[in-house]
């Protein structure tokens, strides 16, 4: 078996299909082996493990990954790769490409066909551009996922890994941080891609809790709070969050809540911890109900 991951491998395959990497799929192609079986190794796929994967590419990790996993299901949403994963994945019997927009699929049917239902775990090189919604997704599909490896941008990398006061510290942080723990694995540099992105790159696991970090009546109103309180930063939250009427509450009303917690009328989401976040979400919608 002929390898991908190195720079001459990647380029007969391209050449020999006429392929370059497509920007609009965000599509950066993987020739460093050193970084696919450090991802592997963090991942911790073994026989037993039924692995899906996020944008195979053109088979480089999924080379990798079949030869660790019992079983690997591949979802890519370029047409125009899959007559290549044919030829590149040929040897591998226990891999499945499915021609889809990881967006769109139902991923908890997915893990029922394939796993039977079982816990599966997630490793990919994700497209940059969404990371964001492809790991929401993931975290909300209702699937069994037991683990998320997966190859981001190092910003947003150090983002879900960010508590409190700290400048990258956002939505991402806090949804991550409900569903899961974060450890980055490894910084990855541009000269480890074909094309090279502009942006260094880092390897991250999310290793999925049994139950969420926090616990809350509504996490659909709390995470609506969350997204309120980053969209204008420098807003405080009794100004950020009155304006949404979403969350049906008034500026003195987010103020009675902060009061009741210790928090100054002032402050911004920034400074707040998940379970800050939790509790004020429990006493904001307790105060809507009571007024609407």
């Amino acid at each position: 078996m002929a390898y991908l991951g190195n720079p001459a491998r990647t380029k007969e395959v391209l050449a020999k299909f006429g392929m370059s990497a497509k920007k609009k799929f965000g599509q950066n192609f993987l020739i460093d082996s050193g970084v696919l079986d450090g991802i592997v190794s963090a991942a911790g796929v073994t026989k037993d493990d039924c692995v899906l994967e996020i944008g195979p590419g053109i088979g480089s990790l999924t080379q990798y990954l079949a030869e660790s996993a019992g079983k690997v299901v591949a979802v890519e949403i370029d047409k125009t790769l899959i007559p290549v994963l044919a030829d590149t994945l040929s040897e591998y019997d226990n891999v499945t490409v499915i021609n889809e927009d990881v967006l769109k699929v139902d991923i908890e049917a997915i893990v029922k066909e394939y796993n039977g239902g079982n816990p599966i775990k997630v490793v990919a090189n994700l497209p940059y551009y969404i990371t964001t919604p492809i790991i929401m997704k993931l975290f909300e599909s209702g699937a069994p996922i037991e683990s998320i490896t997966v190859m981001v941008q190092k910003e947003v990398a150090d983002r879900m890994a960010m508590g409190p006061g700290n400048k990258d510290y956002g939505s991402l942080s806090l949804a991550v941080g409900y569903y899961a723990k974060a450890s980055e694995v490894m910084d990855v540099p541009p000269s480890s891609f074909i094309p090279q992105p502009g942006v260094g790159s880092a390897v991250v696991k999310l290793t999925r809790y049994s139950e969420p970090a926090v616990c809350v009546q509504d996490e659909k109103y709390m995470f609506e709070i969350i997204r309120t309180s980053f969209n204008q930063r420098r807003k405080t939250l009794s100004n950020s969050l009155a304006n949404n009427p979403a969350l049906r509450v008034s500026r003195d009303q987010v103020q009675a809540a902060l009061a009741e917690m210790g928090i100054d009328e002032k402050a911004r989401g920034e400074i707040l911890s998940l379970e800050q976040f939790a509790r004020l979400s429990d006493i904001l919608q307790r105060s809507s109900a009571m007024i609407n």
